[in-house]
């Protein structure tokens, strides 16, 4: 059977396939863009901070609150943008057909 990290690395390959078709999309909106990409760099600071978390305090990344927390504040900054960035785009066609 194939190892959970296993899986998660391979899970990288799907990932950016997608963001190399969305980000050549013109309908995508910029800043919702910014947010998938946002997702890489919340997965980019996980990997050291969870390693971090084993050697420093013997602990999975999850059980250190401080460090946890602040790789999370990478992930809802990722959220918040691809909500703001669909917002706009939602605003900006419900301008379009109005007019």
């Amino acid at each position: 059977m194939i190892s959970k990290e296993t899986l998660f690395a391979l899970s990288l390959f799907p990932y950016l396939g997608f963001l190399w078709f969305l980000s050549r999309s013109p309908q995508m909106p910029r800043l919702a863009l910014y947010g998938f990409y946002g997702t890489l760099v919340f997965v980019a600071v996980t990997i050291p901070a969870g390693i971090y978390a084993v050697l420093h305090y013997g602990k999975s990344l999850a059980n250190v609150d401080w460090l946890h927390g602040s790789a999370e504040a990478f992930l809802t900054l990722s959220n918040i943008l691809l909500v703001l960035g669909f917002r706009q785009a939602v605003r900006q066609l419900k301008m379009k057909n109005d007019k």
